[in-house]
């Protein structure tokens, strides 16, 4: 069976061909193929001796993941579908802006944290996706957009860890993903313009800190325990004084000198002024340490069987001014993509579920409760 060099970062490549008894700049100059030039054909690598090229050809790949789909956006946001086999499919997201291109990319298929506001929770959790399937998202996205557009030029320029599934719960696929992404013979991006979401996995966030530390964001949601634990269920496992010591813990060794917090606003359930200010009182406590942070308001993307409500405009206007006034610096996000299902918490794919969400939900109590 031959090797697919998608699932290698740049130390992982250089082990493979070493005990093939190629030396490391030969790695290096593959690597460079791969990622920075987008080259699946061994045969075009053309700094590569032949005697490698025929060697690679014998025993590994370069394989990209089967599209079942491609929905294009009036706003020019792109999402694809793909194949990741027995029966799963997940989902990418392309957001295109004057300044940036953004990739929105999957880590799971499915997710096994069941927060009832993402589309994604609503259909279970299968498997991890590999380190191949991670970047193999990218290197399509990268690879596609760049022969449409007709340059060389890089495309993507930001990559969130904000697809389908919870990035810190598939950790050992995720870093060597994220450091191809970082290396320079890969993507070059910056370690400030990779940003990986989590729900609040503690000890993981504490590994990230030591072994890639990038811009990182907290799926927050709400601004104490009782209500984070119907809204997001980790929070039974990690609550919010252990999730914020975490984060202030991660600054130490963050491209960035703030965590961004996101807060999907959910009609009548967290979005009262009350709401607010427990949100400054957690933040910025009066008898404790602050959590330098921003917040991003996610206006709720709904989508069948969630039974909850996108808060009207005002109200997310009037909540993000409390929080201003505060002197935290607030934004609301603009809605992409929801013309498609691509806006954030719509992301379905296509899972076989293996943790019988249905009926976990059914036994869920109200959250208006």
């Amino acid at each position: 069976m031959k090797t697919n060099l998608l699932d290698f970062d740049l130390d992982g490549l250089v082990a493979w061909c070493l005990t093939r008894g190629e030396k490391k700049f030969r790695a290096v100059q593959l690597f460079r193929w791969i990622h920075h030039k987008g080259v699946s054909d061994f045969a075009q690598m053309s700094d590569l001796a032949l005697s490698l090229r025929t060697k690679l050809q014998a025993n590994a790949s370069i394989d990209a993941l089967p599209v079942v789909s491609r929905h294009d956006s009036a706003d020019g946001t792109i999402k694809w579908m793909f194949d990741v086999g027995q029966g799963n499919a997940i989902e990418t997201v392309f957001i295109p802006e004057t300044d940036r291109g953004t990739l929105c990319v999957s880590s799971q298929a499915g997710c096994a944290v069941g927060c009832p506001f993402c589309s994604t929770g609503a259909q279970g959790f299968s498997r991890n996706l590999t380190t191949a399937e991670i970047l193999a998202q990218l290197w399509f996205a990268e690879r596609t957009l760049r022969l449409e557009r007709g340059t060389d030029e890089r495309v993507i320029s930001n990559v969130v860890m904000m697809g389908m599934g919870e990035p810190l719960q598939n950790y050992s696929a995720l870093v060597p993903a994220l450091k191809t992404m970082l290396d320079d013979h890969g993507y070059g991006l910056s370690r400030r313009r990779v940003t990986v979401s989590t729900s609040g996995v503690v000890p993981m966030i504490d590994r990230l800190s030591q072994d890639c530390p990038v811009a990182l964001a907290v799926s927050l949601h709400a601004p104490n325990d009782t209500l984070r634990d119907k809204l997001v269920p980790l929070n039974l496992k990690y609550p919010l004084a252990e999730l914020l010591q975490s984060c202030r813990d991660y600054l130490a060794h963050a491209p960035r000198d703030f965590i961004t917090f996101e807060y999907c606003m959910l009609d009548g359930v967290n979005d009262s002024d009350e709401h607010a200010e427990q949100l400054i009182a957690l933040v910025r406590p009066p008898h404790g340490e602050p959590t330098p942070c921003k917040f991003n308001l996610i206006p709720f993307n709904p989508f069948p069987a969630s039974g909850l409500l996108r808060s009207p405009p005002e109200r997310v206007k009037a909540f993000a001014a409390i929080l201003s006034e505060a002197g935290i610096v607030t934004t609301v996000r603009k809605t992409r993509g929801d013309d498609i299902a691509a806006a954030c918490g719509q992301l379905a794919g296509d899972i076989q579920d293996r943790t019988d969400v249905s009926g976990r939900r059914a036994k869920t109590i109200r959250i208006h409760a």
